[in-house]
């Protein structure tokens, strides 16, 4: 259990993607973060994770980069002995390749990840959902989201903070036409549809659990625009 002034470890899992990379470096900036634990697929330097934000950048002392084989995650039980955990990790069924291989990405890992976590003694859980998320959706997105949303409320963690973005706005490798056009047009969108800065869904995680307070607790994609 940690108290006021103790700092934390924090394992974040997605730490390539865009909320991901927002949830790293701020992480890293945080006195209270003693060390954060990125897990990854390959072989990575801090130099390839960070990138050009790698320049001027504090709190490299406190990175750790874990690569996993996300097939065998049990097999590092150890690197889940945190107090918190961010989870960032999604794709989408195109890039995947199929529903099978969505599904596996976005709600096998994530779950592994909670449960191995939570048989460690982690305390908090912040997981990037998607707007629309409801296990009992017709679209298949969005009942995979909702579906995993469920399974980490039932594992019992002393706080979970959910974000349910819009559509992200930041800098992609993959481009995806359905999202410029979204943020091209964002401002005729009404305020829960409009896109969401990567960076304020980092943040409005974080923020909700250095907070702590108990319980389950979901960032709709107009709060998350708030975050300043």
């Amino acid at each position: 259990m940690t108290h006021p002034g103790d700092k934390v470890s924090v394992l974040l899992a997605g730490a390539t993607g865009l909320v991901g990379q927002q949830a790293l470096q701020q992480l890293l900036a945080d006195d209270q973060v003693g060390e954060v634990r990125a897990l990854v697929r390959r072989d990575m330097t801090p130099a390839q994770l960070l990138g050009p934000r790698l320049s001027g950048l504090q709190g490299l002392d406190k990175l750790r980069i874990c690569k996993a084989n996300f097939d065998r995650l049990e097999a590092h039980a150890d690197w889940f002995d945190v107090d918190w955990v961010f989870c960032a990790l999604g794709t989408t069924i195109k890039t995947a390749g199929s529903q099978a291989a969505f599904r596996q990405v976005d709600f096998d890992y994530p779950l592994q990840i909670a449960q191995l976590a939570k048989a460690q003694g982690a305390q908090r859980f912040l997981l990037v959902s998607a707007l629309g998320a409801n296990a009992r959706s017709k679209v298949f997105y969005s009942r995979v989201k909702g579906e995993l949303e469920e399974a980490i409320r039932a594992i019992g963690f002393d706080h979970v903070s959910v974000a349910r973005p819009s559509f992200l706005a930041g800098e992609r490798v993959e481009h995806r036409l359905g999202e410029g056009i979204a943020l091209k047009l964002g401002f005729l969108m009404p305020a829960l549809y409009k896109p969401v800065r990567v960076e304020q869904v980092a943040k409005g995680l974080l923020t909700s659990a250095r907070r702590g307070q108990p319980g389950w607790h979901v960032l709709d994609n107009i709060a998350l625009r708030g975050m300043r």
